[in-house]
């Protein structure tokens, strides 16, 4: 009889609102870790997020970075976007005062290789991402003034 083998993550696809926060990938740890993508119709972006996900919450699980800081940090900068202090493009995870910021930049790093090596230009990647974080800027607008 064999033994079952342990789950270690669960990947889902969500639609953009089911998100805990404003991120279009969050990990949560756990047994098993969850790993979240926002639906963007398009199997290789959400494929590529979960990657970035994967090796970020790895290097961060590593480093004793943990979920609580990290989201904190991240609802912190969505407020200071929502007053202006950050574009509707910044990414958290690239801020200097970001507590998992190295571990952000070499999974976005993959996420890169990856995505090259599967034939999808970065520039294309970055401009169908940026489409939701710009409706999200419309919803701004108006607070701001």
């Amino acid at each position: 009889m064999s033994k079952a083998k342990e789950v270690k993550y669960i990947f889902k696809v969500v639609p953009h609102a089911k998100q805990r926060y404003e991120t279009l990938g969050d990990w949560i740890p756990g047994r098993p870790a969850q790993l979240i993508a926002s639906k963007l119709n398009n199997a290789d972006y959400e494929f590529l997020i979960m990657l970035h996900e994967l090796v970020e919450h790895e290097l961060c699980k590593k480093k004793g970075i943990n979920d609580r800081e990290i989201v904190a940090f991240d609802k912190k900068f969505e407020r200071e976007r929502m007053m202006g202090m950050h574009s509707a493009t910044a990414e958290p995870g690239d801020n200097p005062h970001s507590p998992y910021r190295r571990e952000h930049r070499f999974a976005t790093r993959i996420e890169r290789l990856v995505a090259k090596q599967m034939g999808i230009k970065w520039k294309t990647y970055e401009r169908q991402i940026n489409k939701i974080w710009a409706r999200q800027e419309s919803r701004y607008i108006s607070y701001r003034r």
